[in-house]
C-alpha cells in the first residue's frame, strides 16, 4: 500500500522582501506603517506573556494568560482589516473579563500605595515588560486612529485594561512566586 506524499508547507513566501505586508483584505502596506506596527507590537507581547505563562506556577495564572493570548489573535486580526464587517472583533465581554480578573486578583493581593519600580521578583519583572510592550501597542493603537482610521472603542478599552490587569498581575507574582 502506497502512501500519499506530504506536502511541504514552507515558512517564507518572499513575499514580504520588498518591506511590504498583506493585510487580511490583501492589500500590501509597509512593514513601517501603523496597521503592521500596531498589531505587531500585539504580537511581541503575546510572546512576552508567553515566557511569564511558562515561568509561573500557578494554573489558573497559565489559563488566564492563554486567554488573553487567544484575545490578542482576534485583536491583531481585527487591526489587520480595514473592512468594517470584519469577523474577527474583540467581544466586550473580554473587558468584563480582565476587569474581574483584576478585581479578583487585588481582593487577593492588594495593590502598594506607591510608585512601584519593576524588579521584586523575576516573573513579576518579565510581567511589568509586556505591560510596557502593550502600552507602546496602546499608542501604535491611538496614532491609527488619530489618522483616521477605523478603531472600534472596544480595541481601546481592551488594550487599556489589559495594561491595568498586567500591572495587578506583576504585583501579584511579586507577592506569591517570591523565589523559596
Amino acid at each position: 500500500m502506497a502512501s500519499e506524499p506530504v506536502q511541504q508547507i514552507f515558512v517564507f513566501s518572499k513575499k514580504g522582501d520588498s518591506g511590504t505586508t498583506s493585510l487580511l483584505s490583501g492589500e500590501r502596506v509597509s512593514k513601517a506603517s501603523l496597521r503592521p506596527e500596531a498589531y505587531g507590537t500585539l504580537d511581541e507581547a503575546s510572546s512576552m506573556m508567553g515566557v511569564v505563562k511558562a515561568l509561573t506556577r500557578s494554573s489558573l495564572i497559565k489559563e488566564m494568560l492563554d486567554t488573553i493570548q487567544s484575545d490578542l489573535v482576534i485583536l491583531g486580526a481585527e487591526l489587520a482589516s480595514t473592512q468594517e464587517n470584519t469577523p474577527y472583533k474583540i467581544p466586550p465581554d473580554a473587558i468584563e473579563r480582565l476587569e474581574k480578573w483584576i478585581k479578583d486578583l487585588q481582593l487577593e493581593v492588594p495593590l502598594p500605595r506607591k510608585f512601584v519600580h519593576p524588579g521584586a521578583t523575576m516573573i513579576g519583572a518579565l510581567t511589568d515588560v509586556a505591560r510596557t510592550i502593550v502600552r507602546r501597542a496602546e499608542r501604535r493603537i491611538a496614532a491609527l486612529k488619530d489618522e483616521g482610521e477605523q478603531v472600534r472603542q472596544e480595541v481601546l478599552s481592551y488594550i487599556n485594561r489589559l495594561a491595568d490587569f498586567l500591572f495587578t498581575l506583576a504585583r501579584y507574582l511579586d507577592a506569591t512566586e517570591k523565589a523559596d
